[in-house]
């Protein structure tokens, strides 16, 4: 899997900017990471935790980074959009300033976001299966595609007609290549991860139907020719939800609380990338470099802290007994 993080090559989508108020700063800081948020959950149908890093984990300049962590279907996880709140610092270390509304000279408040083809990754690991890619309709460039099946030369004119004319209905692609068996056609659609399959024969044409299959379940269904662009668009909308649906009630089965150090060992003992069994540990914790060290003995991070407490609130740190705001991400990452 690491190949889809680690490539030789990546494009990346970077935003900087630059604000006359911290106020005005921090609001463009938390903006971009609810849009890189809305891509992850609404387009990729990727579950993602929003949260603050900690002081250790911060970029380095930054007042305070923010990201969003998801987690893969080994239960690692998998920083997928940080957005930092760079304050002064970089204005004052190369002196870009800005003139007030009262004409005085002052330093810049800046952000900085980005996102890269580490995200297509994500996508590949949340949603896959061992037979190929498994692609939310929504990023799918293909929706659907029709394999025409036929044996003798006079059932190709008539399947074809049929297909080409299905075809424009709905907007699909036909596998219109020879030397190809409708099983190799199907297989090489499979994998690519295309949302439905559609089957079409001499049968069907004469029936008025056509065979859907769902690439997600692999569920099939025969339905009238006349119903599948409203079926079509029930099923790709269906899919969708049922992607993130699939993926959220993972993160939360794998989503665990410890309140103690020994029991965030015990948890975070064997877990690879390999074996999978990761889970996210929720645990109180002090916001401190010296409690982050603690927990990266166990080869693990603090991902963030989330910025809705959904659990307990308030508690005692598991290291050093203080009390803090509330629970933390602790988890295995890529």
């Amino acid at each position: 899997t690491r190949m889809f993080l680690r490539t030789t090559e990546f494009l990346w989508q970077e935003g900087h900017t630059a604000h006359s108020t911290h106020e005005e700063a921090l609001e463009e800081v938390l903006r971009m990471l609810d849009v890189y948020a809305e891509v992850a959950e609404d387009v990729m149908a990727m579950p993602v935790i929003k949260g603050v890093k900690t002081s250790a984990e911060k970029f380095a300049g930054a007042l305070r980074s923010y990201s969003i962590e998801a987690m893969m279907q080994n239960g690692l996880a998998l920083q997928a959009g940080p957005s930092h709140d760079l304050g002064q610092n970089f204005g004052k270390a190369f002196d870009v300033q800005f003139q007030s509304k009262e004409g005085k000279l002052d330093y810049v408040w800046q952000t900085s976001w980005g996102v890269s083809t580490r995200l297509i990754g994500g996508l590949i690991m949340t949603h896959s299966d061992d037979k190929g890619l498994v692609l939310p309709p929504k990023v799918a460039p293909r929706k659907a595609v029709i394999v025409p099946i036929f044996r003798k030369e006079e059932e190709r004119a008539v399947v074809m007609e049929a297909a080409a004319k299905l075809a424009a209905e709905i907007g699909a692609h036909i596998d219109t290549r020879d030397g190809q068996t409708p099983g190799a056609k199907f297989f090489h659609w499979e994998r690519r991860g295309v949302p439905v399959v559609l089957e079409l024969g001499p049968r069907d044409v004469a029936a008025g139907n056509i065979v859907l299959k769902r690439r997600d379940t692999g569920v099939k269904e025969v339905i009238p020719q006349t119903e599948l662009a409203a079926k079509l668009t029930a099923t790709l909308d269906a899919m969708q939800k049922d992607l993130f649906a699939r993926a959220k009630q993972r993160l939360q089965d794998n989503t665990v609380v410890a309140n103690s150090l020994d029991e965030v060992r015990a948890i975070l003992d064997d877990v690879t990338a390999e074996k999978g069994g990761g889970k996210f540990v929720m645990a109180h914790l002090k916001d401190d470099p010296a409690t982050d060290a603690r927990i990266k003995e166990f080869r693990a991070s603090v991902r963030n802290i989330p910025l809705a407490d959904a659990y307990d609130g308030p508690g005692k740190c598991i290291i050093t007994g203080e009390t803090v705001p509330q629970r933390v991400v602790i988890a295995k990452s890529y």
